[in-house]
């Protein structure tokens, strides 16, 4: 089954003086860094890598990192800025990645946001949003509630006082789950329009967004291609490096798709056949989850994948606009 996207036209930017930058996004596995390189070289452009997992040094394979070549052929932004064990989250990313436009924007090049970690693209884009809407009897309940509800049920009440932020959040995501049923109590109102308020008040740039996607069966067989490359290329070889380096299973980049479970492969939790089949699996999970956040977004512009053409016209025309 395909799945369907509008093809909406481009906003007009209105606000003077503001930097343009162009992001692309979309689901894993479904062509963004090839189209990002391609759009760059066509367009005169540098990119600003939108992905959680790429920022960490070392982790090279099952992060799907542009190749050295791929880097040579235009410049990428925001790859390879921490060691594995270092602090990494979405505010050292807008603080980065507004500095990589300020740099891109002097010297002429048009910003180029390549990835498919939605929330620090939101990040990047609209700022963070911070509510002072806490009162820590309400959480505690709400913990407890959690607990004795489960998480179907708990996410189930978050979709009756707020259905925009109930789909794009996974039944097991609790500590957000919580939090937007927190805010809901204290303030009356859904984080989803909070947020939107808040994204109003911080817009310093004029953005493209273009999304890509392809008809699902597709996008899954890639999937699975990418994975078994990834195993061919040498995952598990650089998940024992990264433990022989000291690098434990209890860091964050440690615990991301490819590297747990090839963790879990080496320790003896998991069997080989297991380890690709569950890797498949939690991959194409991750993949829908993406395009979840993604399509609540109104402002992207959904053109067929694999046009690089369809990319560069309304990336020309988007320049081009007064």
């Amino acid at each position: 089954m395909a799945i369907q996207h509008p093809v909406s036209r481009i906003p007009h930017p209105t606000d003077g003086g503001k930097p343009r930058i162009i992001v692309i996004c979309g689901p894993t596995a479904v062509g963004k860094t090839t189209a990002g390189i391609e759009l760059a070289r066509a367009i005169g452009g540098e990119i600003i890598s939108a992905d959680s997992m790429q920022v960490y040094r070392r982790l090279d394979i099952g992060t799907a990192k542009p190749t050295a070549a791929e880097q040579a052929a235009v410049r990428h932004h925001l790859i390879d800025v921490v060691d594995p064990d270092e602090p990494f989250d979405a505010a050292t990313y807008k603080a980065l990645g507004r500095q990589a436009i300020a740099e891109l924007t002097r010297r002429g090049q048009t910003p180029i946001v390549v990835g498919g970690t939605g929330l620090y693209i939101k990040a990047l884009l609209s700022g963070l949003f911070r509510s002072d809407a806490r009162d820590p009897r309400v959480r505690n309940r709400l913990r407890a509630e959690a607990q004795a509800l489960g998480p179907e049920a708990f996410h189930a009440r978050l979709k009756q006082c707020d259905p925009q932020t109930a789909a794009r959040l996974h039944p097991n995501d609790a500590i957000r789950i919580l939090r937007a049923l927190e805010v809901f109590e204290v303030t009356g109102r859904p984080i989803s329009e909070l947020q939107r308020e808040h994204r109003f008040r911080d817009t310093p740039f004029r953005t493209l967004k273009l999304g890509l996607s392809i008809e699902r069966e597709a996008l899954y067989r890639r999937i699975d291609q990418r994975v078994q490359a990834m195993v061919d290329a040498g995952l598990q070889a650089e998940v024992r490096s990264l433990l022989e380096k000291g690098y434990g299973p209890e860091l964050k980049p440690m615990q991301s798709i490819g590297y747990s479970h090839m963790i879990a492969f080496i320790s003896g939790a998991l069997s080989w056949e297991e380890c690709i089949r569950t890797l498949k699996r939690d991959t194409r999970r991750f993949a829908k989850r993406q395009l979840t956040w993604f399509r609540a977004d109104p402002e992207i512009v959904w053109p067929d994948s694999g046009r690089t053409e369809e990319l560069v016209r309304l990336s020309t025309e988007f320049l081009a606009l007064a």
